[in-house]
């Protein structure tokens, strides 16, 4: 898995993208125009990113179609750590009827030390971060 940041544009804030096996999850369970979740979010500074995972499961909000999740609903996903291994698992997609994936992605499985240190390294990164 990777966490990409993407540039602030002129109708968004920084947002992320999750990448994995080389594909980007929200686009493909969102489709074109939709957006992760916003990078000061789920990047907090001074504090740990809801990403991290733990033994609690808990469902965090990963990306929301174009016509925003208050519309079509939010692509969410429930992330728990079991020992050595971090699970993504009961995926929930947009409504089907305005996304063109109807299907929520597979449940997927990483090693934690590798996930750990993907989510502290993209929360090191702060690139994104613009002070004025």
């Amino acid at each position: 898995m990777e966490i990409r940041v993407l540039p602030p544009g002129p109708r968004f804030a920084a947002q992320l993208r999750f990448w994995v096996n080389g594909e980007d999850l929200v686009e493909e369970a969102v489709g074109e125009g939709g957006r992760g979740p916003y990078a000061a979010d789920a990047l907090p500074a001074g504090r740990h990113s809801p990403l991290r995972a733990t033994g609690e499961a808990r469902r965090l909000e990963l990306g929301e179609p174009d016509c925003t999740g208050g519309c079509c609903g939010f692509l969410t996903v429930l992330v728990q750590r079991f020992g050595e291994i971090v699970q993504w698992s009961n995926w929930e997609v947009p409504s089907e009827a305005h996304t063109p994936v109807p299907n929520p992605p597979p449940g997927l499985h990483f090693d934690a030390s590798q996930y750990d240190a993907e989510v502290a390294r993209s929360e090191a990164d702060r690139w994104w971060q613009v002070h004025p």
